[in-house]
């Protein structure tokens, strides 16, 4: 497929329905928490994906081998995935959409830190430093300006999503430092989604009831989670980044935790204090720092 040198009108168009689409996500899992109990609800979400992940690759013949030295690193990012979601939608179930879109989309600068220790050519400059250090600061001004208001269950909700965001960017480093970089894409799609799936329904069980208050609409929303943010959303996602270019295609991160403050907002009536607003932007500049180009001469 030919590359193009910059996104254009239409890919702009797709990539905003995209981050719109991850931003609302995290509504959608707190509104089917309602249904099915987080780890239940996050195991079943792996599970249908899988199949549906498994069909794609195999009707466009995607190579898929577990012989090919990826199988064990493909079992610990499968463990890494299910951290994860085990924790950021168990978060959902203590803490506000707003606050969780604010704490887990601090994953790219978890990402630059991992980076400077685990890839060579990787390591932090004076941009990234600054960029890590505005958006530490931001998390701890939105964690601190709020200690003395929030519950303690709220500051649980909000530890969870920063551990989780903490074993998303260790999926992202993985690629770049294992064997899994051997497989394809949906390969490693599929060792994630297989292992999420088959340990969190099976812990679910065990930890409280799978199903609370199921309803039809709430089984009309998990389902558009299955089909449209995991299945088509990931594949989606393949095809933009062998279109267009990866480093223009990383600003439009930045939309979705500012998408998941909005629909928290609209939703939930998620409170928005200053404080927070402050926050968020310096979350959102820390990362657009810790990622910007510097000259060969700084």
């Amino acid at each position: 497929m030919l590359r193009k040198i910059r996104i254009d009108n239409a890919g702009i168009i797709m990539l905003t329905v995209f981050s719109a689409m991850l931003g609302l996500n995290q509504a959608l899992v707190k509104l089917v928490n309602a249904g099915f109990s987080p780890i239940f609800q996050a195991g079943l979400r792996s599970v249908c994906a899988f199949f549906i992940v498994l069909s794609f690759a195999l009707i466009f013949k995607k190579k898929l081998s577990l012989s090919d030295g990826s199988l064990l690193p493909g079992l610990a990012i499968g463990v890494l995935f299910t951290a994860e979601f085990f924790l950021l939608f168990t978060a959902l179930d203590y803490t506000t959409v707003s606050r969780v879109s604010l704490f887990f989309y601090t994953q790219p600068f978890w990402v630059a830190l991992g980076a400077h220790f685990l890839i060579a050519g990787e390591q932090l400059n004076r941009n990234r430093i600054m960029g890590l250090l505005i958006a530490i600061s931001g998390v701890a001004l939105c964690l601190f300006s709020d200690a003395k208001v929030a519950s303690l269950e709220t500051l649980k909700g909000d530890v969870m999503c920063l551990v989780a965001a903490v074993s998303w960017a260790m999926i992202a480093l993985m690629p770049r430092t294992t064997k899994i970089s051997l497989s394809t894409p949906e390969m490693q799609l599929l060792y994630q989604l297989a292992v999420s799936g088959i340990i969190l329904t099976s812990l679910a069980p065990m930890l409280e009831d799978p199903i609370r208050n199921l309803t039809p609409g709430i089984l009309a929303i998990f389902s558009f989670q299955v089909i449209f943010v995991v299945s088509i959303g990931f594949i989606f996602w393949f095809w933009a980044i062998s279109v267009y270019p990866t480093s223009d295609m990383a600003s439009f991160s930045l939309l979705s935790p500012v998408f998941g403050v909005f629909f928290g907002w609209i939703i939930f009536n998620d409170q928005i204090t200053i404080e927070f607003v402050i926050a968020l932007l310096m979350v959102i500049g820390g990362i657009v720092l810790s990622n910007k180009k510097v000259n060969s001469t700084n």
